[in-house]
């Protein structure tokens, strides 16, 4: 008896040992897991990012570049993140209930995290085995899109969760959503509801429909899947749908306005990464900015570059420019270029570099490997020769040195190499160099003639003698005032320059024009208005300087000439394509001597437009640029007068220098202008012995043969 109490208590004694080893080992045990869960916890936390990035100001945007109005988005340039930020102020309301109905219905309720729908997807993650059902809040979405990344692991959503609580914590509400708003991918690098509405819609996000709004908000789940122009159209209208049928049952919408979006057709732009004027945009105002501002800079730092085109203009200038080059292919041109400016400011209005941007290459040489048109050549920046286009700057000097419009020269065919026969009719002189008789387009020399007729007759060999009186380093000098910068080298140009011997851009003679246009006086070529960086601080704004290089009696007599079309009307006809009927324009044409380019030059005070017609090999064509340009510049001008106040040139004042020559007034004897005036100084002292100037006996011979008195 006494042993068996003895086991007995031997046995209660081992079994609470047991207990107790059993409590200590699960002590131990417990203790090490919530050690382990709190160092887990620690290590999946540590480097936590910090939710105040989001007021910093960080937010990648890409940079977008506008029309003058900033109504028309030309071109963004982004990164691997499309986005613009806009306030939760310009998001409509029914794109925030369509977006939280479809999303997070409880988002104004919760601290962040809704328990039960993440119990909802957890009973349905396993029932499917898989971690498929998704019951994050549009919070918790947000952490994951900025911070995070979408794989399922312990340490992400640890992260998550940690991260969520602390932005409910700090920030409100609408403060949330707006930043949800901005910051959630859509798919093909676009982010935020701007981005997405721009590339689905071509339309601001407060410009949106209610059914477009559900379409946004459908997407969200799963934007590769539901993309519009992809296989799975049929259900993404099918989940829109659903969201407006959300919407309506959390009653955001009654259900006439469901009925209604559901029943109206939805019409996508899908312009992921769309380009309006593109030659402007990609060849001439990014180079800019990326040179000054850097590339990694412009994909992230949100500017606005609000640039100096009318939108409206330029379509046209496009339209205009694809159908001129069209009905000149045949005569063998195939490829164009447009630019108009505004003369008292400087803007770009409109340039347009090819016919068509998106065209394939044409008329391409095996054996050159040059093709007569290359789309994304912006030839209204490259350097061709200008032709008669080039003229009026010789005659402004000429003004300027004390010639006048009435002033008379022969027009006769005459040799202009001392060392050449004055009878025009060798190549080569003695020294092996080439001898000059430039002719007339016509073939036809008409004698005497005054400055003006032979400018607005577009006259080669009076031009060129013009030149000659004026002087080609002189004349240089000017065109370079005026904002001519290609022609560098003074020294490998002759005579043969007033006839466009020299390589120019289609830009820099507008240009230049357009200082006449503005009656000499010159501002600063303007492309863009002013650049804004994404919280709205300008950080360059338009030129608008302005410096008189021309007195306005010099460049209104050239204004008189180019505007007169009865001066012109013996070449060109009097209803040419010049000619407007109720409109003062000045305008001047351009062919080079093998028709290898035509230009078509003309202003107002309000607008100087520029069009040259060729090929971008250089091959020739068959028609002169009055055939090739002129309608183009023409059909533009036409809609552009529109747009502006009808403004006439002021009329230069009467000259009368009292010599006769420089008056106009034929002199009794027929000799050259060099047996009147000294070159240098038309108004000075008559020369003693003209046949000193290299150029009087030929310019003497010529006028005696054109007489028959030889």
């Amino acid at each position: 008896m006494v042993q068996r109490i003895y086991r007995r208590k031997i046995f209660q004694k081992k079994k609470r040992n047991i207990i107790i080893t059993s409590f200590k080992t699960l002590g131990i045990i417990l203790f090490i897991f919530l050690f382990g869960v709190v160092f887990l916890f620690i290590f999946n936390i540590r480097d936590l990012p910090r939710p105040e990035k989001f007021t910093e100001g960080i937010i990648p945007q890409s940079t977008k570049i506008y029309d003058r109005e900033g109504k028309v988005i030309l071109y963004e340039i982004a990164g691997e993140e499309k986005r613009t930020v806009v306030p939760l102020t310009e998001i409509p309301d029914y794109l925030k209930w369509a977006v939280i109905a479809a999303e997070d219905k409880n988002f104004y309720e919760h601290q962040g995290l809704d328990m039960g729908a993440i119990l909802r997807a957890i009973l349905i993650d396993l029932k499917l085995k898989k971690p498929i059902q998704g019951g994050s809040t549009i919070t918790q979405q947000l952490i994951r899109s900025y911070f995070l990344t979408s794989k399922k692991t312990l340490k992400r959503k640890t992260r998550e969760i940690m991260l969520t609580l602390e932005l409910e914590k700090r920030y409100s509400k609408d403060q949330i959503l707006e930043w949800y708003l901005n910051l959630i991918p859509f798919g093909s690098n676009l982010y935020g509801v701007e981005a997405v509405s721009q590339a689905f819609f071509g339309k601001h996000i407060s410009d949106i429909s209610l059914e477009e709004a559900a379409l946004i908000a459908a997407t969200i789940r799963a934007p590769s899947y539901f993309w519009p122009d992809g296989p799975h159209l049929k259900e993404l209208l099918a989940r829109k749908n659903y969201v407006l049928e959300r919407m309506r049952k959390l009653n955001y919408i009654s259900e006439k306005e469901e009925k209604e979006a559901r029943e109206k057709e939805i019409k996508f732009t899908l312009e992921i990464n769309p380009i309006k004027a593109p030659h402007f945009v990609m060849t001439y105002i990014k180079p800019y900015l990326e040179n000054k501002y850097g590339r990694d800079f412009l994909n992230r730092a949100g500017l606005k570059v609000y640039t100096t085109i009318d939108y409206d203009l330029q379509k046209k200038a496009e339209i205009f420019l694809e159908e001129g080059v069209k009905n000149s292919e045949r005569y063998n041109a195939y490829n164009g270029a447009l630019v108009s400016i505004n003369p008292k400011t400087g803007e770009i209005l409109a340039m347009v570099g090819s016919k068509n941007w998106h065209g394939e290459s044409e008329e391409c040489s095996p054996e050159t490997n040059k093709c007569k048109f290359d789309p994304k050549v912006n030839t209204a920046l490259t350097l061709r020769q200008p032709g008669s286009a080039f003229k009026p700057f010789v005659y402004l000097k000429a003004f300027q040195k004390g010639y006048t419009p009435e002033t008379l020269i022969w027009d006769v065919a005459t040799e202009f190499n001392p060392n050449c026969s004055p009878e025009a009719n060798q190549i080569y002189d003695k020294y092996g160099l080439k001898c000059y008789h430039p002719k007339n387009y016509t073939n036809k020399f008409t004698g005497l003639i005054n400055f003006k007729s032979a400018l607005a007759q577009s006259q080669n060999l009076p031009s060129v003698k013009v030149l000659y009186l004026t002087g080609l380093k002189e004349t240089l000098d000017l065109v370079k005032t005026l904002g001519i910068t290609s022609l560098k080298d003074k020294e490998t140009y002759g005579l043969s320059l007033v006839l466009g011997g020299g390589e120019v851009s289609l830009l820099e003679m507008t240009k230049a024009y357009s200082v006449l246009a503005n009656d000499g006086i010159k501002v600063p070529l303007n492309s863009i208005r002013k650049i804004e960086d994404a919280n709205g601080n300008i950080l360059e704004e338009i030129k608008k300087d302005k410096l008189r290089i021309l007195p306005s009696q010099i460049v209104r007599q050239i204004n008189d000439i180019l505007s007169d079309n009865k001066a012109r009307a013996p070449v060109f006809g009097w209803n040419s394509v010049l000619y407007f009927k109720d409109y003062n324009v000045a305008v001047k044409t351009g062919t080079t001597q093998y028709f290898n380019d035509a230009w078509t030059i003309g202003y107002t005070p309000s607008i100087a437009t520029g069009v040259w017609v060729g090929n971008n090999d250089n091959s020739s064509m068959t028609k002169p640029g009055v055939v090739l340009a002129g309608p183009i510049w023409h059909n533009f001008m036409a809609e552009a007068l529109k747009k502006f106040p009808k403004e006439d040139f002021k009329k230069p004042e009467k000259i009368i220098t009292g010599k006769p020559i420089l008056d106009g007034k034929i002199p009794e004897q027929a000799h050259s202008i060099l047996y009147y005036v000294k070159k240098e100084n038309p108004r000075g002292e008559i020369p003693e012995d003209p046949s000193t100037d290299p150029q009087y006996l030929n310019w003497e011979y010529a006028i005696h043969k054109y007489l028959g008195s030889l």
